[in-house]
């Protein structure tokens, strides 16, 4: 079967809040989800990612927009006319039922022969690695278990769109990892074109082929995890991807292929166009904590700072730096052959122009 494209044409939803009056939960969304893609829509509680994902499975009808799968247009249609899989926060299994009549379940419904649907429910278990557990039951299953089930039963019916709502928030953390492994290697092997909802940055970096991060209803960029981690545009997603400094700069002069500007009285010069600034020519500028470079060597430094707090992280040390009355992150290596620095030494910091990034601020109506 070939992979479906999914397309979100300036897609809204309204709802009616007994307290808050009139509110809008996604607002003016163009998405477009290429074939055999798995595409994270990620963002904080009440950004709207959820009820995105509700309206592309039919559970809920957008107040404006269209949405297509492949050339149909399916925004009204119902959830069980749109072939789609969906993989609930919940797992939403039948207690009464054994894994085995669990995952046969939709092709029950589809009225199938009963060999096909011994074949079919058969070898999904087996691609799941739950062979041989056809006849247990929910309640006699891990988490981890009862989550591969129900990606057994949303794909044993072969969608042509897959869909997953905060599939392993209720999973610890080392079998998450291994979890999220698993529903790679499978939409990947099956080439279903899939839409994923987590608040989790790390895990939507690990699983995706592109992150569509949300806020306020609103998409605020596309890309793949290094293009948001390292070209973020705005400064809400340089935040809400992973760890960032920021710091105090100001501009010192404009020139036609860029800027100079000082930032913690050290001078750098920029090739790109001049940030926002206030009157008095301050701005805001951003910077990773691995791109941060400690040094003992205190002469050869941009500037010096006090070592505030030290984590040992196993591959990695954190480190909390105060300069000039500001707070920084700096992380390095715990290699034999790297540098270690102790809590309240005075170190050296270098900065490289090529990392600081000048991002704009979110302005919405």
């Amino acid at each position: 079967m070939q992979a479906l494209r999914i397309y979100l044409e300036h897609i809204s939803k309204t709802f009616i809040h007994g307290v808050k009056g009139r509110v809008t939960a996604v607002d003016d969304v163009v998405l477009d989800v290429f074939p055999g893609e798995l595409l994270t829509l990620l963002g904080p509680s009440g950004c709207g990612k959820t009820t995105t994902l509700r309206m592309v499975a039919g559970f809920e009808n957008p107040s404006r927009g269209r949405i297509f799968f492949g050339a149909d247009d399916v925004t009204g249609l119902m959830v069980n006319q749109r072939n789609l899989g969906f993989v609930f926060q919940n797992y939403a299994l039948f207690p009464h039922l054994s894994i085995f009549e669990n995952v046969a379940y939709g092709l029950r419904v589809k009225k199938l022969p009963g060999p096909e649907i011994n074949r079919a429910a058969g070898e999904v278990l087996r691609l799941v690695g739950l062979e041989g557990y056809e006849q247990q039951f929910p309640n006699q299953l891990s988490g981890g278990e009862q989550q591969r089930v129900a990606l057994a039963r949303a794909i044993v019916i072969r969608p042509q769109v897959l869909l997953f709502d905060e599939p392993l928030s209720n999973l610890d953390a080392k079998l998450r990892v291994r979890t999220r492994g698993e529903i790679r290697r499978l939409q990947k092997n099956l080439t279903i074109t899939s839409i994923y909802v987590t608040h989790d940055q790390e895990e939507a970096m690990a699983i995706s082929d592109r992150i569509a991060v949300m806020n306020q209803g609103r998409i605020i960029q596309i890309g793949t995890a290094e293009e948001l981690y390292f070209r973020p545009r705005t400064q809400f997603v340089a935040k809400f991807i992973g760890k960032i400094n920021t710091l105090p700069g100001r501009v010192l002069e404009t020139v036609p292929d860029g800027f100079t500007l000082t930032v913690l009285g050290h001078s750098y010069r920029l090739s790109c166009p001049a940030p926002p600034k206030s009157a008095s020519g301050e701005t805001k500028v951003y910077v990773r904590p691995e791109m941060v470079q400690l040094t003992s060597e205190l002469s050869s430094a941009h500037f010096q700072a006090r070592i505030v707090e030290r984590t040992f992280l196993g591959e990695k040390a954190e480190y909390e730096l105060e300069a000039g009355g500001c707070s920084l992150w700096a992380t390095a290596p715990t290699s034999a052959q790297q540098e270690t620095f102790a809590v309240q030494q005075v170190v050296g910091v270098r900065l490289s122009a090529e990392h600081l990034l000048l991002l704009e601020e979110e302005v919405f109506a």
